[in-house]
């Protein structure tokens, strides 16, 4: 299995392969739930490479650790998966 952090890389930064519409499914450690948000919605702090950031429905900054990704799916195909 790639590291999430390659395939992050490559949809950031490969053209062709980051045409589409990419979700990231990521355990939330609150309610351990699985939360479902689009790449477009997430940033990325440069020289930061542990952590994804994105706002809630509230306009609250997130920071959450890359190891908490579960899931990545592309135009709604499963193209990458963490076991549990």
């Amino acid at each position: 299995m790639k590291p999430i952090q390659e395939l992050l890389n490559r949809i950031h930064w490969d053209a062709e392969f980051g045409k589409g519409e990419f979700k990231l499914w990521f355990l939330n450690h609150l309610d351990q739930q699985l939360i479902k948000l689009p790449f477009k919605e997430i940033t990325f702090i440069p020289g930061d490479h542990y952590f994804f950031h994105y706002l809630d429905d509230e306009g609250n900054e997130h920071s959450v650790p890359l190891h908490r990704i579960k899931a990545v799916y592309k135009n709604g195909e499963l193209i990458w998966h963490r076991e549990h």
